[in-house]
């Protein structure tokens, strides 16, 4: 398989186990899923958790440009991202594709905190986590890393009761509080 077979079978796989959930996708699916043989599949993948690996690096690596990309382009100040986080996860959850956050789900579904997919999934959040945190600090809060985790609280407490709960106002119920840590006027 030529290098961007293998990428599109990761890109195909994601879809998949985003939809689908990691324990409930065999190969045997995915092979149907992906139109890729088993035998191509195991040829770069010695095992499903390689797979998921990589699945979840592409996950972290997309989602994280996308939101990164989002929130800078939509304000120009560090408080103005930390409030416009929201409204970008907003936008997320009224789309078609959201089904919660892939890296909750791998948490859920591997409890061992030894697992791969576990490591990948709090390595995700931690990197989430930092940028957040260097937001805090630029706009000059003295405990930004208290405001980061503040902030990641209120961010996945969003995304759980967009997914679990259906919420429609999941996000600026979210941006409210925010607003509210970071002592900026909610608009009118």
């Amino acid at each position: 398989m030529r290098a961007n077979k293998k990428d599109e079978l990761i890109s195909k796989a994601l879809v998949v186990f985003y939809e689908n959930g990691f324990h409930a996708t065999g190969m045997d699916r995915l092979v149907v899923e992906t139109g890729i043989s088993k035998t191509s599949m195991y040829k770069h993948f010695k095992t499903k958790n390689d797979l998921i690996e990589a699945v979840l690096a592409l996950r972290d690596a997309n989602f994280r440009s996308w939101l990164v990309g989002e929130i800078e382009d939509r304000a120009p100040d560090p408080i103005g991202r930390l409030c416009v986080l929201f409204d970008v996860l907003g936008e997320w959850f009224e789309t078609e594709e959201f089904k919660g956050c892939m890296f909750i789900r791998a948490a859920s579904e591997f409890q061992d905190c030894n697992h791969t997919a576990r490591k990948q999934s709090s390595k995700h959040k931690a990197l989430v986590h930092d940028y957040v945190a260097s937001l805090a600090s630029e706009a000059g809060f003295s405990d930004s890393e208290m405001i980061a985790r503040q902030i990641m609280l209120l961010k996945e407490g969003a995304i759980i009761a967009a997914y679990v709960m259906n919420s429609p106002t999941a996000s600026s119920d979210a941006k409210t509080a925010a607003q509210n840590l970071l002592g900026v006027p909610a608009a009118a």
